[in-house]
């Protein structure tokens, strides 16, 4: 079966501009990386909604997988310090004691499948380093999975709060 693995943030987006990325790139399934996934700026990203409109509006299955998501402690490093490569290493490292993306089904991303965080843009989001570690696994195995990355023209365009010590990347808990 064919694969393909997109990444996509809700921040920054409106609804319409959220589910229209997703339709019109085919996502046949979308897995929530975030560790909370209840407490987050845009209300159509908030669990249960988030599932209620994936599936009608898009047709799209929803599922919810924490253990690829940051720790605390990872993400208090990194508001505290601002030094992407330490966050982007400890939650390397975190993701190996995990088992992942060894520990994971392959089955489980079958067709078009996306990972959701909040981070407008995947450069410093973890989403990006999850996609790219299942990707590369997965090539091992004989697949070729392309990760693409789903942002908005109206994002690109405008000016974005680039983070900076005090400012963590979204993690699925509001500030």
């Amino acid at each position: 079966m064919a694969r393909t693995l997109y990444t996509i943030g809700f921040a920054g987006k409106t609804a319409e501009q959220f589910f229209t990325l997703l339709k019109n790139a085919g996502v046949q399934k979308l897995i929530d990386v975030r560790e909370n996934r209840i407490g987050q700026l845009s209300g159509f990203a908030k669990y249960p909604d988030l599932a209620f409109f994936l599936d009608r509006i898009a047709g799209i299955a929803y599922s919810h997988e924490p253990r690829l998501a940051p720790s605390p402690e990872i993400r208090a490093a990194y508001r505290s310090t601002g030094n992407w490569a330490a966050y982007e290493s400890a939650f390397r490292q975190l993701m190996l004691e995990r088992d992942i993306p060894r520990g994971l089904d392959p089955a489980d991303f079958n067709g078009t499948v996306a990972f959701l965080c909040s981070e407008p843009e995947p450069e410093k989001c973890h989403r990006r380093i999850v996609a790219e570690m299942l990707s590369q696994f997965l090539a091992t195995n004989g697949y070729n999975i392309p990760v693409i990355h789903l942002t908005s023209q109206i994002n690109k365009n405008k000016k974005r709060k680039a983070a900076s010590p005090g400012h963590a990347p979204h993690d699925g808990i509001a500030d």
